[in-house]
């Protein structure tokens, strides 16, 4: 018979599916960067051209 209420403990390693090389904070970094380059682009240039 299986005890449903016993506890499971997993090591952090074992319970991440993938590898944690840091790549990710460089494409999320990226990434914000571009959207506030384009969203200033996309305010700036009507505010010139009035």
């Amino acid at each position: 018979m299986v005890d449903n209420n016993e506890e499971i403990h997993i090591e952090d390693e074992d319970a991440r599916a993938g590898q944690t090389t840091g790549h990710m904070r460089y494409v999320l970094g990226i990434g914000l960067v571009i959207a506030i380059i384009a969203m200033s682009v996309i305010w700036i240039i009507p505010a010139l051209s009035n």
